[in-house]
């Protein structure tokens, strides 16, 4: 399950750019999940995500 942490997404929307099959910017400019498959492309997004905001469970 993916997750990400409203409050420490910065909105760079690095995790849609590399995995837009699994994240989504919203009205607010903020990364949101739109499918919760931890997939390999969802996996380097989260590592990816220069605050670490993306949780994977």
């Amino acid at each position: 399950m993916l997750k990400v942490d409203q409050d420490k997404c910065i909105g760079c929307g690095m995790c849609a750019g590399l995995c837009p099959e699994s994240f989504m910017m919203n009205h607010d400019g903020k990364a949101e999940v739109v499918k919760g498959e931890v997939t390999d492309c969802a996996k380097n997004a989260a590592e990816g995500c220069p605050v670490g905001a993306i949780s994977i469970k």
